[in-house]
């Protein structure tokens, strides 16, 4: 049964002290990370960043039919939350009240509304 995607936007402040850091985890991801990235049926899943407002952007698609489900699963994988703890470390959420991606609810990075799409 095919689902059509939804597209998905966040974004999160990096301390640009971390840049680098940032830079070299995410050119190697962890393989655990990314394979469950996968089963949870994410794709097309960029980060971006803007070196003046040290924002970083992130879009995806998901292509799922169970969105909180899915997110649950990503939330129980050790490893996953691993590599939350170490960038959310680097980072600052602009979410108030929001403690850390591992804590869950309020999300660590900001949902962005979407104004324009182009198929």
């Amino acid at each position: 049964m095919s689902h059509t995607a939804r597209r998905f936007a966040q974004i999160v402040k990096l301390r640009p002290q971390h840049l680098a850091e940032y830079k070299e985890v995410h050119a190697r991801v962890w393989p655990d990370v990314l394979k469950q990235i996968q089963e949870c049926n994410i794709r097309d899943y960029s980060i971006f960043y803007d070196d003046q407002s040290h924002i970083l952007f992130a879009s995806f698609k998901y292509i799922g039919s169970d969105y909180s489900g899915d997110m649950e699963k990503m939330a129980k994988n050790p490893r996953v939350r691993e590599w939350w703890k170490m960038t959310d470390a680097w980072q600052e959420s602009l979410v108030p009240g929001a403690v850390s991606s591992e804590a869950g609810e309020p999300s660590w990075w900001k949902p962005v509304e979407e104004v324009f799409y182009q198929p």
